[in-house]
């Protein structure tokens, strides 16, 4: 009998999955996260309609896990197999908690399939769910229905860190509860355990909280600017009562998830004290905001808000069962405390030396209320910015890798959710039709080679990483297409960072096996990013303007599948040309190009570019880079809550400036521009100092045109419309001096740093008659 053993926990199996697995060896299964050990054997068992589940004991998680699993099967595969609750295992699926499993571990599992049938063990609930899971994408290995073939292997599988998480804002855009169910349900299939609910903030107030019925009733619900106009709404919010939070954590326990929640303090206040004046600095009652960013709200000190918080975490408590309490603590900019007469009085009667110690205090005050209840406090890296920590708190280190440095060096635990790699509202990609987002990019590959846990701890204080979390921060996210869209397939790279032995992390490796978990996603209707697999369809435009011949590159972002191309008008299919060296084609033509996987799948949309004169002389704005002094870039939509996934438009919110590339000149008469005038809604705090303010001759700013550089010679000057009588879209148009040669052009708006923000819808250079 000839067998592979796969030990996943050493680096020959790297080198393997890179490429120099023997011909005759099985391929590796398409399995997201890989297992910590596998190893394939001869025969196979098929899984039809006529293989029972066989449930090995009669426990409810095992029940669970069982019926969750037909579920799937059935939903995922079109297979519908029989739950069986005893009788004998052979050619069954059989699912039994066994305390003498294998496996050993916490959350690990044994999975093994013969030519007789499937046994799933483990010693723990979640491991035997864990164990499902992979069961399950064994069994949709590709977009077929109906019976299965598995290859008989044995897996000996658990989890890398205890804390696999996401995180998903629900206040700067609200998701509903059934919304919420599926981004479990994706969590689950992922085996991540833990969802970070951040529920309050400046922009709204989340969760009921029966004692104080104001902060769902005025906290929940902000106006947005430009409200009642363009289909924005006049109000926009709303909140989970207590009734669906229950539901929402039952919901996450059946799958073996944590919900972690958020009640952000002292800072990101402004919502409660929008609802209760009294709890603030100021006395006066802010409206909830509408402005992304850092706000200045924070609580008082007062013994009342104490009393307050204290009210809130009992009804939270009894809410969520889990060991951890998310208290926040980041961005918390000490204005109002520093100008408060009767917040200075405290921090001096305490013989506190600055207002970061009395943040410090403020914490720990609120982690032995935690730990009298028999909770831990979790909170952002700023909790280590004062001596005041509790003892037992956890970090969660976002500000890169020094807060989880600091963290454990003082012997604290910590979780790893560094900006920008594991922000997952920043975009995965950088083409023209991707969501709003920010920028710079992070890529499927940035967030599969994260390193997890930093070099400089040695093994003692490397134990105090409990894991990783990926952060859905909603500013720029308002519908839950927007969600999956920035969450998957990024998702999966998490995963394996999180579950897999770090010694097995190899990236064509994971891209190999990425196809099939395309198909589950398919087969379950989540938006996912094409951006890694997008091809971008690249030709030099100057030296297509000056000879009428286009050198064409086509790439994606991964570097994986075959690219195939059309010039014909048709829609690129696996059996379209493929693309292997540059394409010389003449003008005007229009390239279109796709992405396919080995089994012929698309793994990304097809993209296309007409090539001819006007187009090469035309380029969006999401394309044109920002002037240098400044690498700030969001991509915007046209109002903060609109619920469509495009038009985008990039934004320098510091500096309303953009470079339109070197470009032949000779024989360009004039300059055309699609504007387009969005909400000013940030909140910028002290670096509102950064804000770039330039001079304007016209009421209302003009677009200016430099040529060369943003000081250089002004080619045109157009005056911007009044905003309260011209439409959001419009046009500008300026005829240009005769220019030779290649000139990059300097784009500037000089509208008042008080009003509206603009930006470049597209820019084109016409041609004279």
């Amino acid at each position: 009998m000839t067998r592979r053993f796969i030990l996943l926990g050493c680096a020959i199996l790297a080198l393997g999955f890179a490429g120099l697995v023997r011909a005759a060896d099985p391929p590796v299964p398409s399995l997201l996260p890989l297992p910590a050990q596998l190893r394939t054997d001869a025969g196979a068992f098929t899984v039809d309609a006529r293989t029972p589940v066989v449930l090995g004991d009669q426990t409810a998680p095992t029940r669970r896990t069982g019926a969750w699993l037909a579920d799937l099967v059935a939903r995922t595969r079109g297979l519908r197999l029989p739950l069986q609750r005893d009788g004998a295992a052979a050619h069954a699926i059989m699912l039994r908690l066994d305390p003498a499993a294998p496996v050993a571990d916490r959350e690990g599992y044994a999975l093994d399939v013969t030519p007789d049938g499937i046994r799933i063990s483990a010693r723990d609930d979640a491991g035997l769910f864990y164990g499902a899971v992979t069961l399950w994408q064994l069994l949709t290995p590709d977009a077929e229905h109906g019976a299965v073939r598995i290859p008989a292997l044995h897996i000996r599988d658990q989890p890398r860190f205890a804390w696999r998480g996401l995180m998903l804002d629900s206040v700067r855009h609200f998701q509903t509860e059934e919304e919420i169910e599926r981004l479990l349900d994706q969590m689950a299939q992922h085996k991540l355990n833990t969802f970070h609910w951040h529920l309050t903030d400046d922009q709204g107030w989340r969760i009921q909280i029966r004692r104080y019925p104001e902060l769902t009733r005025l906290g929940a619900w902000r106006t947005p600017p430009d409200a009642g106009h363009d289909g924005e709404p006049q109000r926009y919010g709303g909140f989970y009562t207590q009734e669906q939070i229950r539901r929402i954590v039952a919901y996450a326990g059946a799958r073996h998830i944590t919900v972690v929640p958020e009640i952000d303090m002292p800072g990101h206040a402004q919502a409660a004290v929008a609802a209760y004046p009294q709890l603030g600095v100021t006395g006066q009652r802010p409206a909830v905001s509408a402005n992304w960013g850092i706000n200045p709200y924070l609580y008082n000190v007062d013994d009342a808000t104490f009393v307050f918080i204290g009210h809130v975490l009992d009804e939270v408590m009894a809410l969520f069962p889990s060991t951890y309490i998310h208290v926040g603590g980041d961005e918390a900019i000490k204005d109002q405390w520093q100008a408060s007469p009767a917040v200075q009085a405290k921090l001096h009667a305490l013989g506190l030396k600055d207002e970061n110690a009395l943040q410090g205090w403020f914490i720990d005050r609120i982690g032995q209320y935690l730990d009298r209840h028999g909770r831990k406090l979790i909170g952002w890296d700023e909790i280590l910015d004062s001596d005041h920590l509790p003892a037992d708190a956890t970090v969660m280190s976002w500000r890169g890798l020094d807060g989880a440095i600091k963290a454990a060096l003082l012997g604290h635990d910590v979780v790893l959710s560094p900006a920008p790699v594991l922000y997952f509202d920043h975009v995965q990609g950088a083409l023209a039709d991707d969501y709003a987002g920010r920028l710079g990019v992070e890529s499927l590959k940035d967030v599969y080679g994260f390193p997890t846990v930093p070099a400089v701890l040695d093994a003692a204080q490397a134990k105090h990483v409990l894991g990783v979390q990926a952060n859905l921060w909603t500013e720029h996210m308002p519908t839950f297409a927007h969600v999956e869209h920035a969450a998957f397939p990024r998702l999966d790279a998490l995963s394996e960072v999180a579950w897999s032995p770090a010694v097995t992390n190899n990236w064509p490796g994971f891209l190999a096996r990425l196809p099939a978990q395309l198909g589950r996603y398919r087969a379950q209707h989540v938006d996912v990013a094409d951006s890694a697999f997008a091809v971008e369809i690249a030709t030099d435009r100057n030296v297509a303007l000056a000879t009428g011949r286009a050198t064409v590159t086509l790439a994606n972002q991964a570097g994986f599948g075959a690219i195939r191309y059309t010039l014909d008008g048709s829609t690129p299919t696996a059996a379209s040309p493929r693309y292997g060296a540059p394409l010389v084609l003449k003008l005007p033509v229009t390239v279109r190009a796709a992405s396919f996987a080995a089994d012929g799948s698309a793994l990304a949309a097809p993209r296309a570019r007409a090539l001819d004169r006007a187009s090469l002389l035309s380029l969006p704005g999401s394309l044109l880079a920002n002037c240098p002094g400044s690498d700030f870039r969001l991509r915007l939509q046209p109002l903060p809550d609109a619920a469509s996934t495009g038009p985008v438009y990039a934004v320098n919110v510091f500096d309303s400036c953009q470079l339109f590339p070197a470009t032949r000149m000779d024989e360009v008469a004039a300059i055309r521009v699609d504007a387009v005038r969005l909400p000013r809604n940030y909140a910028l705090a002290h670096e509102a100092r950064l804000v770039v303010s330039r001079p304007h001759a016209t009421p209302f700013g003009e677009l200016v045109v430099h040529a060369d550089q943003c000081d250089g010679p002004v080619l045109a000057s157009l005056p911007l419309p009044d905003p309260a009588r011209s439409a959001r879209h419009f046009t500008l148009e300026a005829a240009l001096p005769a220019q030779q040669g290649e000139r990059v052009l300097c784009l500037v708006y000089t509208a008042p740093t008080d009003g509206p923000l603009y930006a470049l819808a597209r820019v084109a250079l016409v041609p004279a008659p």
